[in-house]
């Protein structure tokens, strides 16, 4: 990561003291880390600086709540997951994907995927479907299934990320899994 080598703690001194130049240094810092986790988990019609740029307004407005019990890197990627998180619902609620919202070829690849044949541009187009199911997902489903199946992360760094046990990370993502699988099923059968 980009802050190895940076002294967090001397700079985070120096903020709390109201140093612009350690404010600008701590944002230069993490801004890779908070703009990866932006990138991953906002829709892609969202502009992500927009969000990064809340991110750090949060960081230094909650900045007395850091009691460097975990890494400060740890902490600010709490809040970027949660203020993704926040972004999401405070968008209108998706309505579920319907089959006429298909397009012929997408109903070709659903077709298809049943039977496992796969027609060219199958690949692309499963995945514009997929993130249209995905879409239909309350925030943190899509979030944690995101994390765990798309980002490959393990239990332990989802939890470190939003802060959960996990116990309710687990209960979560079998439950996201469940409802994505219902999703694609009514998708399939022509219900949705």
């Amino acid at each position: 990561m980009s802050t190895d080598g940076f002294d967090v703690a001397a700079c985070l001194e120096r903020v709390r003291q109201r140093d612009e130049s350690a404010a600008r240094d701590l944002v230069s810092a993490l801004y890779p880390l908070v703009a990866k986790l932006v990138h991953a988990h906002l829709p892609q019609r969202d502009d992500p600086e927009d969000l990064v740029q809340e991110v750090f307004m949060k960081m230094f407005a909650r900045l007395e709540q850091f009691r460097g019990q975990v890494p400060f890197e740890h902490w600010v990627s709490r809040v970027a997951v949660s203020t993704c998180i926040d972004r999401l619902r405070a968008q209108k609620r998706r309505p579920a994907v319907r089959w006429s919202d298909l397009s012929e070829e997408e109903q070709v690849v659903i077709e298809k995927l049943a039977s496992e044949e796969v027609p060219e541009r199958g690949e692309a187009l499963a995945s514009d479907i997929l993130q249209k199911l995905l879409a239909a997902l309350a925030p943190a489903e899509r979030m944690l299934i995101d994390l765990l199946e798309l980002e490959q992360k393990s239990i332990a760094e989802v939890c470190a990320l939003t802060g959960w046990n996990s116990g309710v990370v687990r209960i979560r993502a079998f439950r996201a899994r469940r409802k994505l699988k219902m999703l694609y099923q009514q998708l399939e059968r022509g219900e949705m």
